[in-house]
């Protein structure tokens, strides 16, 4: 779709003042995909440079929010990755321009890579125009449906997932109300080697909820946490699936990630 109210495409190597109608450009798969009468500018994060996806020192993978779905797929190959990028449920042309960072800042509640990095301990790099950085775990830069903790002008610049967390088993399990259709409840479950185990909601809550499991627990005690973890108004609601639906789902989901892992 064209943006006919943008009138500047910045560079962002070059880019150093935020103003009213400026706006991030990642893969544009959004941006582009409905009319944004509010913007004016764009600033093209395209030619930064950025390192796609990179090992660090201790084992650690850090993805920059300019890598692509694409790009993350075929440089791991890990199962979990692989089977939260097909989540997606999107054309060979998205997987090659949405960006992790874009669907981060998307904050929808079906978004795969929220789900990904929030299960594997995600840390979120946040730069500002001034220079300032900050750093916050996945599961409290999103805050909402559509919503998070980005301020204005400020930019993901990165997510950081630690070695510890790449090294669990991990369980996988998605439910939607079409055989084809948006996710409706996503569910992964993580094992340490200490026998720890750790469950991660997205996409039937507003925002991510992640459990820690010190030991293993039977399936009331599990069950009773989950729904103490999720306040009432956290079931999302929309034309894919009601808040009774996503909760059953999930809590079905749940127990069979506890006994796959346990």
């Amino acid at each position: 779709m064209d943006l006919n109210t943008v009138a500047e495409v910045c560079d962002a190597r070059t880019y150093r003042s935020w103003r009213p109608g400026d706006a991030w450009l990642g893969g544009g798969t959004y941006l582009f995909s409905e009319p944004q009468p509010h913007l004016r500018r764009l600033v093209d994060l395209s030619r930064t440079g950025w390192t796609p996806l990179q090992w660090l020192p201790g084992g650690a993978l850090e993805i920059a929010s300019t890598c692509t779905i694409a790009q993350l797929f075929r440089y791991t190959r890990r199962s979990l990755f692989a089977q939260c990028c097909h989540a997606f449920l999107a054309s060979f042309k998205i997987w090659n321009m949405a960006t992790v960072g874009g669907n981060l800042c998307n904050s929808l509640p079906a978004g795969p890579m929220i789900s990904l990095t929030a299960a594997l301990d995600g840390i979120c790099l946040l730069h500002s125009l001034t220079g300032a950085q900050r750093r916050l775990p996945v599961t409290e830069f999103v805050t909402g449906a559509g919503e998070n903790v980005l301020r204005e002008g400020e930019l993901l610049r990165s997510i950081t997932l630690p070695a510890a967390a790449l090294d669990r088993r991990t369980a996988f399990r998605q439910a939607s109300l079409y055989g084809l259709g948006r996710s409706g409840v996503l569910v992964i479950g993580t094992r340490d080697r200490d026998g720890s185990l750790q469950l991660t909601v997205t996409a039937s809550t507003t925002r991510p909820i992640r459990l820690c499991f010190p030991r293993p627990t039977d399936r009331v005690e599990f069950a009773a946490a989950l729904e103490r973890a999720v306040p009432d108004d956290a079931w999302f609601d929309d034309i894919h699936g009601l808040p009774e639906w996503r909760k059953h789902m999930t809590l079905r989901l749940a127990e069979e990630i506890r006994t796959e892992l346990l």
